[in-house]
């Protein structure tokens, strides 16, 4: 149950503290590749962290 706060005040300070323009502007200066990538991590961790968090080891 900790870790499950833990991760979740993570993502919520790094929500807060990224702004999505910074992100988007690093994105293409680094290249296509490295947006789809990019993009792809993120959709894992996302489909992570809700089955974690409903549908995990009970």
């Amino acid at each position: 149950m900790e870790t499950n706060r833990f991760f979740s005040l993570l993502l919520i300070a790094l929500t807060l503290t990224l702004s999505s323009c910074d992100i988007i502007g690093g994105i293409f200066k680094a290249g296509a590749w490295t947006g789809i990538i990019g993009l792809l991590l993120g959709v894992a961790l996302v489909i992570w962290l809700v089955s974690r968090l409903f549908g995990g080891r009970r």
